[in-house]
């Protein structure tokens, strides 16, 4: 039997032969208190094109005791092996399979994963089955176009609660029985059970009532604003319900904050899955309220689009998170009463910051991707899946116009609802509504990897005056290892022109939009006018692409950055700072004063953490190493001042409380920072709440300042399945020998902890302040990760390989260590794209620091 590693050609082939009409599973969870297995029963009713073929069915299980197909009973070990159930050629027609089979909880995020909370004692459950997960907890046809009704039938403990896609049953003896959903794919089938703690209400329009259902565990309760998350629920219903012009499609909808999950959220049908780090124990900046918000819109768009109607394979599982990520972003920009209309501006300064520098690696590939295998997809969930490809949605609104765009999406909703789909539907809709071409752009823009880089080029006068103006369009060379050609695409951008007013701040005064195709496009627009301050190539942030400022752009900005009077502006600047200091063209020291000398003027605080962390990643990997410990200096003693100088109270100064914690390093600066968390000292305003005490005492921990006492006295206070998190990286942080060993062994050497603590040590074991001391991890590293990879589910093993590969050891000893095991390991493609992409890293930095020590 081949493995668990679906093949397309294995899914296109079972797709012509089945159609899969429903699903009835019954699990006993009783016993999920105690754990160790459970009982899943699954009778799936499917057709066959073809009587007497032969097929197979997805499981992974501990133990199979029954496969019944059309009451012939077959013997589980003769037909179950490596997570799927032959089932030999004895197809009819019209067949009924019954599998009964003892499953796994997990502690991995992956299939059923169980969670004791320290408050309580209780456990929590929940699943997760993106990208091929459902098999772990009931028998099944796993894969996106084999869609069917699911009817759950759960047995659970007295007194907990169970949700599934389904509304809630009252429950009859703890057994729970689910009506059936409509047709949906396998990984958004959903069951969460435990004695969650919920609230409720309800969108209400044109006579219509969806119930509303919040839940968490009962220790986060007293932290839940459920309020301002039915608020955001509420506006996304009414807005995508208008732009989508399509109802609902679900019975209900349910947001469910879990424990230890592994992403952001998980779009199940009418049962959205979330981390629960988002419901805020401690004050956080506006930016984390925003970020949370793009997630609950992100999640329940994917009701229409990928619920509803969902891709026939992950090849276009971009365009099912792109999607969700720009009409996420539009409708907190555009809905009326919306509290982050700069939401734009946030995606310029993290998600197209991501999706460039996934662009540059030597793994970037097209957006639509070529996804062979599961083993693909589970590495794609990237910043070309979902950051690069919701740019380019965002270019492909401006170029066919949001009213035509919109109307398109309306056509394939109403024309594809509850079936599968390929790129080419949605496209043949918006060819329809548009009257645009899409086929040359299409096959520019999703079909070929790499980015393009936007130049202006200028002439004038003596007077000022331009003489002449164009855009020049560039194509870099793709990253060595990388497939493709680089390629010039058509970019609809507009152009600003800002200058200085009275009162000092850089203000547009002409926007001129226009489209830009080939190497050189001619503006006569400008031609004759008298030359703006500063001269903006892809002003608000339409297309998707490099922008380079003329020089004497660049030198108002250099001056003025933080004196634009609006912030997305600012933040395109910022990115392209950041961009050439990735790229070697600017020197890091030469951006940390460029930094320093704008950042108080950022009023934008997503854009001002952004700043915070670019610079310490700046220094600490791409600074000339002689000068790295200077500019560290500069940036604690800068970040302290700051701390200082900010408003009591206010976010800039909880964010810049968290970047000093972060870089403090002087005797001085440490004993603030112990103060701080002792209590002996105090900032007017700033409130030390249980987030910021962690924060505080894992930088004493990382230098040496805190020992297992102080760690230990610290989690007695915090007595949660969080606090156990922040113990374990504080632990992992300290700055010697025993303490490094340990942390490894707990990772690398047992596979015992859970996929969250697991997280937790790699964090606290990663220092950039003490890469001698890890440097013989180096060595280590390469010598266990493919057995890593080989013997751990995939969320653990990546976590392991990109968490622990030396990326503090940036030296060509490294670049020839991975080139060394790259050629002898014989890696799986999967594993050698992550280890590629770590390499990648390392050969970036020696370039940027070459750039800083020639700067000095």
């Amino acid at each position: 039997m081949p493995g668990t590693n679906l093949t397309r050609e294995e899914a296109q082939q079972r797709a012509r032969l089945l159609t899969v009409d429903a699903y009835e599973i019954e699990l006993d969870l009783s016993g999920a208190q105690e754990g160790g297995t459970y009982r899943s029963v699954t009778t799936v009713r499917f057709d066959a094109a073809e009587a007497g073929a032969e097929t197979f069915i997805d499981l992974v299980a501990p133990t199979v005791h029954e496969v019944v197909l059309n009451g012939d009973a077959l013997d589980p070990a003769e037909v179950f092996r490596d997570s799927r159930i032959a089932l030999p050629g004895l197809l009819a027609g019209r067949n009924e399979l019954r599998v009964v089979a003892d499953c796994a909880y997990t502690n991995t995020g992956e299939g059923l994963h169980r969670f004791v909370d320290p408050v309580d004692q209780q456990a929590y459950l929940y699943t997760q089955f993106e990208v091929p997960d459902a098999r772990r907890v009931f028998a099944s046809f796993e894969q996106p176009d084999l869609k069917a009704t699911f009817q759950f039938t759960v047995t659970a403990p007295e007194g907990w609660t169970v949700i599934s896609n389904s509304p809630t049953p009252e429950p009859k003896d703890s057994v729970w029985r689910f009506e059936p959903t409509p047709r949906i794919s396998t990984y958004i089938t959903a069951l969460i059970a435990g004695p969650y703690h919920s609230v409720h209400s309800a969108y209400e329009k044109d006579g219509r009532s969806v119930p509303l259902g919040i839940y968490c565990r009962p220790s986060l309760a007293e932290y839940l604003d459920s309020d301002a998350i039915f608020d955001v629920t509420r506006q996304g219903f009414a807005w995508f319900e208008e732009k989508f012009d399509y109802a609902y499609p679900f019975a209900k909808y349910d947001q469910l904050f879990v424990p230890e999950f592994n992403a952001g959220a998980m779009e199940n049908a009418g049962a959205v899955t979330i981390r629960d780090q988002y419901v805020f124990r401690s004050k956080v900046t506006d930016a984390a309220y925003e970020t949370r918000a793009e997630t609950i819109l992100h999640e329940l768009a994917h009701m229409w689009f990928g619920d509803l109607v969902t891709m026939e394979w992950w090849n276009d599982l971009w365009l099912n998170e792109s999607f969700a990520t720009y009409t996420s972003i539009a409708c907190q920009a555009h809905a009326p009463g919306s509290t982050w209309p700069h939401s734009w501006t946030t995606f310029a300064n993290s998600m197209k910051t991501w999706a460039y520098r996934q662009d540059q690696l030597p793994s970037t590939h097209p957006i639509m991707a070529e996804i062979n295998d599961l083993d693909d997809v589970l590495v794609n969930f990237d910043g070309i899946t979902y950051a690069k490809g919701a740019s380019v949605l965002k270019q492909l609104v401006a170029y066919v116009g949001m009213d035509e765009f919109f109307r398109g999406v309306q056509a394939y909703f109403k024309r594809h609802a509850y079936r599968n789909t390929r790129l080419s539907d949605l496209l043949g809709a918006l060819e329809e509504t548009s009257g645009r071409d899409l086929k040359t752009w299409s096959k520019k823009w999703l079909e070929t990897a790499g980015i393009n880089v936007l130049r202006p080029r200028i002439e004038t006068d003596a007077s000022g005056t331009v003489t002449s103006f164009a855009v020049r369009q560039e194509a870099p060379a793709l990253p060595a290892g990388a497939k493709g050609e680089p390629t010039l695409r058509p970019h609809r951008i507009a152009i600003g022109l800002y200058d200085l007013d009275a009162t000092g701040k850089l203000v547009r005064s002409e926007r001129i939009e226009l489209d830009v195709d080939g190497e050189l496009t001619e503006v006569p627009q400008l031609a004759g006018k008298k030359r703006s301050a500063v001269i903006l190539l892809n002003d608000d942030d339409l297309t998707y692409a490099k922008v380079r400022l003329d020089p004497d752009s660049l030198a108002v900005v250099t001056e003025h950055l933080g004196d634009f009077a609006e912030s997305l502006p600012r933040a395109l600047c910022w990115a392209s700072a950041w961009d050439m200091v990735r790229d070697g063209e600017l020197a890091t020291r030469d951006y940390l004063s460029l930094v320093l000398s704008g950042i108080a003027k950022e009023s934008d605080i997503g854009v001002v953490q952004s700043l915070h962390r670019q610079v310490k990643l700046a220094i600490e990997l791409y600074a000339a190493p002689a000068w790295r410990e200077t500019g560290l200096a500069k940036w604690s003693e800068a970040a302290l001042d700051h701390l200082r100088a900010a408003a009591p109270g206010s976010d800039h100064q909880l964010a810049w409380a968290r970047a000093f914690a972060a870089t403090a390093r002087t005797e001085a600066q440490l004993d603030l920072v112990s103060g701080l968390l002792a209590g002996t000292e105090t900032i007017e305003g700033l409130a030390v709440d249980t987030e910021l005490r962690w924060t505080l005492l894992e930088r004493l921990a990382a230098t040496g300042r805190a020992d297992e006492a102080a760690i230990a006295a610290e989690l007695e206070r915090d007595k949660t399945s969080a606090g156990e998190r922040h113990a374990a990286t504080a632990r992992a942080a300290r700055p010697t020998r025993q303490a490094k060993t340990e942390a490894w062994a707990s990772v690398v050497e047992s596979d015992q902890l859970p996929n969250a603590v697991q997280e937790a040590v790699i964090g606290g074991f990663v220092q950039t302040d003490q890469r001698e001391l890890l440097a013989p991890y180096a060595e280590k590293y390469f010598a266990v990760v493919k057995d890593i990879w080989d013997s751990r589910s995939h969320e653990m093993a990546q976590q392991i390989v990109v968490g622990l590969y030396p990326s503090l050891q940036i030296s060509q000893d490294t670049l020839d260590a991975t080139d060394a095991w790259l050629a002898s390991a014989e890696p799986s493609p999967a594993l050698r794209r992550l280890v590629t992409e770590s390499r990648a890293g390392i050969e970036r930095a020696l370039k940027a620091q070459a750039a800083d020590a020639n700067a000095g």
